[in-house]
């Protein structure tokens, strides 16, 4: 938005010649930052104050670490606010034009609706379920599939009249069509080395990276402080990334797939790290408010979608080490307990308590101590994905 309010204001008067450090995506990038930055810890207060006048406190289950229930009534939900300062931050400083960060707004706001009813339910309406498991799953799954029907074709062709084109041309060809090079599965550390996936391939690909981080974000939201400076710092790394891929000069000099239009993504990047960190303000330990469900699926699917614009669905999942662990804790337990129960007659279990992060407290860490540790683990994972920029 005010980057076409000052292209405007140039083309009126060369008196407005300074205005042109808005086409630099890096400029727009910062005062994305900064705008989401100070609109959460402005807003902060206030969102924290409604929430808990509404009484929407966060509901401690009776299985869960003795150390939680003084948590018992803390606003949550607080991923309102996160969503709220990304959004409006993205929409003042992006190109309105650009079809990546619209797609990347609309099923991080999707994912966000669907968080959203999950609390509500869970909160205002007392049900302890929320969200039936298939209901989620459902939605879920259809703005995961329709992000990456359109994302095959988009990534493939430089304008949304040659997406219709080519999704004709898909149609037409009996749905078996060739992709170009920079839609296949990039493995890191290699040169030029990318996996056609076809449409069917990527499609089932986009469709797991984006359900996939939604969840495992979620699953890792169980500290005061434990998912949200992860996502900062791999939503900041996957910027880098879209920063290179959207330069033809830097993309053609690190072997990156240039794809027009994903620079922008920084500047949604750069807003999503801002609202990060004012959440985070509040979020610290002992926490004001927790994220909830509609914050950490809808950066979960954010953080997914990015990667998957990008190419580094494999890079994701390295940075995003901390988030893949928690799942697999949390798919290994329930796997090994259904499987004892059924071999033994009673239920077996890996880990003391899953998510991991459960389980490193049951061992003897504090909380802090758990939180900390795992955002170190993070920045070292996330240096070693930005090292893939270069050692190739």
């Amino acid at each position: 938005m005010l980057l076409m309010l000052a292209q405007w204001l140039q083309g009126l008067s060369p008196d407005f010649g300074f205005l042109r450090v808005f086409q630099y995506i890096t400029f727009r990038a910062v005062m994305a930052a900064l705008t989401a930055l100070l609109i959460g810890l402005v807003v902060g207060p206030r969102a924290i104050a409604m929430l808990r006048a509404l009484k929407i406190g966060q509901p401690i289950r009776g299985y869960a670490m003795e150390t939680h229930l003084s948590k018992s009534g803390t606003p949550t939900m607080g991923g309102v606010l996160i969503l709220f300062a990304m959004a409006t931050s993205t929409l003042l400083w992006f190109d309105l034009s650009n079809r990546f960060v619209w797609i990347t707004l609309i099923v991080t706001l999707g994912f966000g609706a669907i968080g959203w009813v999950d609390d509500w339910r869970k909160v205002v309406n007392k049900d302890p379920e929320g969200m039936r498991s298939r209901e989620k799953y459902f939605w879920q799954s259809l703005i995961g599939l329709v992000a990456a029907l359109y994302l095959v074709f988009s990534i493939s062709e430089n304008s949304n009249a040659r997406v219709l084109e080519l999704f004709w041309a898909w149609v037409q060809s009996g749905f078996s069509l060739d992709l170009p090079p920079k839609a296949g599965l990039l493995l890191p550390f290699f040169k030029e080395v990318s996996y056609p996936l076809g449409v069917l391939g990527f499609v089932i690909l986009t469709y797991l990276v984006i359900v996939g981080s939604s969840n495992a974000v979620n699953l890792t939201d169980g500290l005061d402080g434990l998912a949200i400076m992860p996502v900062i710092l791999v939503g900041g790394s996957l910027g880098i990334f879209a920063y290179v891929t959207g330069n033809a000069v830097y993309a053609k000099y690190l072997l990156f797939p240039h794809i027009p239009g994903s620079g922008e993504l920084m500047i949604f990047c750069a807003a999503m790290g801002g609202a990060g960190l004012a959440f985070l303000w509040f979020n610290a330990h002992p926490a004001q408010v927790f994220m909830g469900d509609v914050g950490a699926l809808a950066l979960g699917g954010a953080l997914g979608t990015v990667a998957v614009i990008v190419r580094q669905e494999v890079v994701l999942a390295i940075m995003g080490g901390v988030f893949v662990v928690e799942a697999l804790s949390v798919m290994l337990q329930v796997s090994w307990f259904k499987y004892t129960r059924r071999r033994y007659g009673e239920g077996r279990r890996l880990l003391k308590m899953a998510p991991l992060h459960h389980h490193f407290e049951k061992s003897g860490w504090k909380e802090t101590q758990v939180v900390v540790r795992f955002w170190i683990i993070t920045m070292l994972l996330c240096l070693l994905g930005l090292t893939t920029l270069k050692l190739r």
